[in-house]
């Protein structure tokens, strides 16, 4: 059995000094020998990191010590220090880049006008209570349309996004006014960008919005794949994806031939930044594991790169 963890967290909470829990966030990582992404602003922490589990019991106890960071939930995944090429703590405007730092409201209980939080307990209690009233749930996906092609709640919404950033202009073309009366659910891998997405739907006249607490890890470990989620969970590390059991389905399909898969590959054309699925087939083959729409050889934000 594996001795190594990944923690995933985050808690939004006024930082009145983002740099100096900076400099002893990464103090506390290389005191024992984590590695991962934190992101900090004046709005609270968002991290992953990886490496031995007793090391990483005590960062997170120690990191608890903090008065902001004192009821930080904590979402366990297996891995450690090696599903990540380095140790990166930054401050930022925003710790999910929105584009919208402007918008959204922190407080010592945390964000200020965002969606209910949900249990998975409580998601099905509400699916179930909405459907015996002739009502459906909306399931709105918080994550890029990338993140959703190999795994997503049965009938969500996927907006079409390409970066956290587009979520904005999403909500403000007007496309999902029909919803604005209808009970929506967001989620997202770990919850922190619903967090952020669901305070701005609400201020954008989205009348019952709630929000999945802990995202999709949480739900994951609590019904498997024997509720309302279907496929792999992509995640921000070497491992690209997860399953929560023997039972989850391939619902991605390979660009070329259509095989299930849950597989991302990088384009065999060194310039490229497109993230596609393939199959093992297809994938072993210079020829076909080349962009079939086309490759993009700028270095702009292609993928799903915001923190889960």
């Amino acid at each position: 059995m594996s001795t190594n963890r990944i923690a995933l967290y985050y808690a939004f909470t006024p930082l009145p000094d983002p740099e100096a829990i900076r400099l002893w966030q990464r103090a506390l990582c290389e005191k024992w020998g984590l590695r991962g992404r934190i992101l900090l602003s004046e709005h609270g922490i968002n991290g992953t990191v990886g490496g031995d589990v007793r090391a990483v019991k005590q960062y997170v106890k120690t990191t608890r010590e903090y008065p902001g960071f004192r009821g930080m939930g904590i979402k366990w995944s297996d891995g450690g220090a090696e599903d990540f090429p380095r140790l990166s703590v930054r401050v930022r405007d925003e710790i999910v880049s929105f584009g919208a730092p402007g918008e959204l409201k922190v407080d010592g209980n945390g964000v200020v006008g965002g969606g209910t939080h949900l249990s998975p307990e409580e998601l099905h209690d509400l699916v179930d209570a909405k459907r015996a009233a002739g009502d459906d749930v909306v399931f709105f996906d918080g994550r890029n349309a990338l993140e959703a092609q190999i795994g997503r709640f049965r009938g969500a919404v996927v907006p079409d996004v390409r970066t956290t950033h587009d979520f904005v202009r999403e909500l403000d073309s007007g496309k999902y006014d029909e919803l604005k009366d209808k009970p929506v659910v967001t989620y997202c891998t770990g919850g922190v960008r619903c967090e952020v997405l669901s305070s701005l739907m609400v201020a954008r006249g989205f009348n019952e919005v709630y929000q999945l607490d802990g995202g999709i890890v949480r739900y994951g470990e609590r019904y498997r794949d024997a509720g309302l989620w279907e496929g792999s969970l992509y995640v921000f590390d070497k491992r690209m994806h997860l399953e929560f059991s023997e039972d989850a389905v391939r619902i991605g399909k390979c660009v070329r031939c259509g095989t299930p898969t849950n597989k991302f590959e990088n384009c065999s054309e060194p310039t490229c930044r497109n993230l596609t699925l393939y199959c093992a087939a297809c994938a072993a083959d210079p020829v076909t594991l080349r962009c079939p729409q086309g490759c993009e050889t700028d270095d702009a934000e292609a993928t799903a790169a915001s923190a889960a």
